[in-house]
């Protein structure tokens, strides 16, 4: 009797043994699982990056455009961003039920308050699709200059929620792409220097058209600003009649961002123009009457007088 209680006692002691391995065996091959998810999806991740720095890399060697180029920045940064997002959750997500976790329930409770922030966050979710039409239409990229939302500048930082703008003064926008319902684009192809010229009334029109020909022609063949200019200098002409001048509205063609620095040049060399030609650029006059005439008929009065009157 004595041996066989001692049989059966190690019969258990050995079952025991063999269950407690057991259960470290399971937590080691658990442990071991998490290990491989989470390694798979660090490289995951940094194949997913440098896939698309290749991508980017080889599209840039084939095509030259730079407007081109600046798309597939803002693009490969919002699918990086994509990317990411989905290949940590699909690797949370394993992990959570390699140890035991169901998942089910997370999936059941994530989509029902997927349904309650979409009706709360209506604006949040109008921003994400915004900002994807208006990628996929190539609308606005990162390095453009644009007018969106009442707000101008350079376009900093482009996602799929907001747009990042800064001004001439350095301040910075951030407009949601929810509130964007129009776009101003001054940054594709080309751009027109849009100018105003005014002119005394005295002065022969012709003339002045043939100095500023004179200065766009300059400037093209200057080695500075020729590189920016596409076309030669049109006239549109004498675009209307103001109060104390003439004002004749011309254009220049330059390459995209190069409209308002090519129209201050202009503006510079013109003035110099017009001074070494005689050509008057006018200022608002005034003519002093009396009033002692209740028609109105009265003339002006002489120099002299106006001037002891001041």
């Amino acid at each position: 009797m004595r041996w066989v209680n001692r049989k059966g006692m190690l019969l258990d002691y050995l079952y025991n043994l063999l269950t407690q391995l057991g259960d470290w065996q399971v937590l080691v091959i658990t442990a071991l699982h998490v290990v491989i998810i989470l390694a798979l999806t660090w490289l995951a991740l940094g194949l997913s990056h440098k896939l698309l720095a290749r991508l980017r890399i080889h599209v840039q060697q084939e095509r030259d455009d730079i407007e081109r180029i600046k798309r597939l920045d803002t693009l490969e940064r919002v699918i990086r961003y994509v990317s990411t997002l989905i290949i940590t959750l699909v690797g949370v997500m394993l992990v959570l039920s390699e140890v035991g976790i169901s998942i089910a329930p997370i999936l059941a409770t994530a989509g029902v308050l997927g349904i309650a922030i979409g009706f709360g966050a209506q604006s949040l979710v109008k921003d994400y699709f915004n900002g994807f039409f208006l990628l996929l239409e190539n609308q606005v990229r990162q390095g453009d200059v644009v007018k969106v939302a009442d707000k101008s500048g350079l376009v900093e930082e482009m996602t799929l929620r907001y747009i990042r703008l800064r001004d001439f003064e350095g301040s910075v926008h951030y407009v949601p792409n929810g509130t964007i319902t129009s776009v101003t684009n001054r940054s594709r192809g080309f751009a027109y220097a849009v100018i105003d010229i005014g002119v005394a009334y005295r002065e022969d029109v012709d003339e002045v058209f043939s100095v500023m020909r004179e200065v766009g022609a300059a400037m093209r063949t200057d080695p500075d600003l020729g590189g920016k200019i596409e076309d030669d200098l049109e006239i549109a002409g004498v675009d209307k009649w103001a109060e104390s001048s003439v004002v004749v509205r011309c254009r220049i063609k330059v390459k995209p961002l190069e409209q308002w620095g090519v129209r201050r040049a202009f503006l510079y060399r013109l003035k110099k123009a017009f001074d070494a030609a005689g050509i008057e650029i006018p200022y608002p006059h005034l003519s002093v009457y009396a009033g002692q005439d209740k028609q109105g008929n009265a003339a002006p009065l002489p120099l002299h007088l106006q001037g002891e009157a001041d």
